[in-house]
């Protein structure tokens, strides 16, 4: 037992797991609720869930249902888990380049100089740090919004401020009004730092190090003066920015082309109200979760465009969820290599090895196979349509919180798939991950090739 319990991709999982349940202990007592009732177990247990694997979906209404003590249980879960999956994934990450050969260390330290195995500490205060400055920021401008604008009390404004602050960042989705963003939805001054604050914590500390690191700005407040131009950015890195901005552009543009004209979203707003409504609405499939628009009243074509980025979700070792906008990218980089006749996978000047391209390829498949027989689940327990409970379990999965309603009508049964959903998509697919990569060995001989039949 100690000996399986020191594997780093079995240790996460159970920290985890722990967490979850003494989340779920403290929201049963009387004093996390509203009323002098304790919440049922289920209840509390779907909530913990959702909360410390940042996703959002919720059976009871947070600002209605749960105490002062509740929300505060449910910021600091949310908090625990957005930090604790951040290093776990970037640490997990540093031991499977840890275990590389020299010939790929050597490589993977000229492409990416931001983080090191032996610096763990110090990569550790740099994920609080970040986090903790933005979470600041956006509290802060959130804070004077409502109390300076909205006229809330000194301590309610704080209150919004810091827990959205805390839930944005970490992609969680939580909000303390039962529409979500939706009375705010032309309000740039609040959806902006949340939009901002999403964004950030979606693309992944480590591009974030790395960005930081090479830029010209920090270059020159270090006084670094040298004339040498800093190393480019490691492929990661491009492949993560790249692919988020066209993400974020696919995004914005079906909300914008789809739910123009729909009375329900966007169609009683003005030509700019429905531009800003439209991006902001298009960067939360990136698993934020926070909704300014009435999910349940989107078109059918939205819902599809929404499945899509909802499952891609956002960056590697980030609290975003999904499959991870990587293992997307390089899906599509192989398939294009492969319509080219290229013989080897290669992206900006690089090649990508075949165990890296497996990986990718497993993690998607095992994404799909996991959404499927969660939907299959839930539609044999309940009467909604298709296309409702494959939205709701991608987004569960994906750890998104998005839903067009039907969370709260859920049988005890179903909750129960979403929470292992939720669990699999969030702690599952890092520590899955880093387990091929940490599971891959040599051979020391090879089968002879015969080539089978495809398509």
């Amino acid at each position: 037992m100690r000996r399986a319990l020191r594997h780093p991709a079995r240790l996460v999982p159970l920290a985890f797991l722990a967490f979850i349940l003494a989340g779920a202990v403290l929201l049963m007592l009387p004093v996390s609720t509203e009323t002098p009732e304790a919440a049922p177990p289920l209840t509390a247990l779907f909530t913990s869930v959702s909360a410390v694997c940042v996703t959002g979906l919720v059976v009871v209404d947070t600002s209605t249902y749960w105490s002062g003590f509740g929300e505060a249980v449910i910021t600091v879960l949310i908090q625990v888990g957005g930090f604790g999956i951040i290093t776990a994934g970037t640490l997990l990450g540093l031991l499977t380049a840890g275990r590389m050969r020299l010939r790929g260390r050597l490589l993977a330290a000229s492409e990416n100089q931001a983080l090191s195995l032996g610096d763990i500490g110090g990569v550790v205060r740099r994920i609080a740090l970040i986090t903790v400055s933005v979470e600041a920021v956006v509290a802060l401008v959130l804070f004077l919004r409502f109390r300076y604008h909205y006229d809330f009390p000194v301590g309610e404004a704080l209150w919004y401020g810091v827990f959205h602050a805390v839930s944005s960042f970490n992609n969680a989705g939580f909000g303390l009004e039962a529409d979500s963003l939706m009375q705010w939805v032309t309000d740039p001054v609040v959806t902006l730092p949340l939009t901002v604050a999403i964004v950030i914590g979606g693309i992944g500390f480590p591009v974030i190090v790395e960005v930081l690191r090479k830029s010209r700005l920090t270059r020159a407040i270090r006084g670094d003066r040298r004339r040498r131009p800093s190393p480019g950015w490691s492929v990661h890195t491009k492949l993560t920015l790249l692919t988020t901005g066209i993400l974020l552009l696919v995004g914005f543009g079906a909300y914008a082309v789809f739910e123009w004209s729909n009375p329900a979203t966007l169609g009683p707003l003005n030509p700019g109200e429905k531009l800003w409504a439209a991006f902001v609405a298009g960067v939360q499939p990136r698993t934020a979760g926070f909704n300014n628009l009435s999910m349940a009243d989107l078109t059918h074509e939205t819902w599809m465009v929404t499945d899509a980025l909802m499952f891609i979700g956002g960056g590697s070792s980030s609290t975003a969820g999904g499959i991870k906008v990587t293992t997307f990218a390089l899906l599509a980089v192989v398939i294009w290599s492969e319509i080219r006749g290229e013989p080897d996978v290669a992206v900006f000047g690089r090649k990508i090895p075949g165990p890296t391209q497996r990986q990718g390829l497993t993690v998607a498949l095992l994404g799909v196979a996991v959404v499927a027989v969660g939907t299959a689940l839930v539609m044999i327990d309940t009467e909604f349509t298709l296309d409702q409970v494959l939205f709701e379990s991608i987004s569960a999965f994906a750890t998104v919180g998005l839903s067009t309603g039907i969370t709260a009508a859920l049988p005890p049964g179903s909750q129960l798939v979403m929470i292992v959903l939720m669990f699999a998509g969030r702690v599952g697919i890092v520590s899955f991950a880093a387990a091929l990569a940490l599971h891959s060995r040599q051979r020391r001989y090879s089968f002879p090739e015969e080539r089978p039949l495809v398509g």
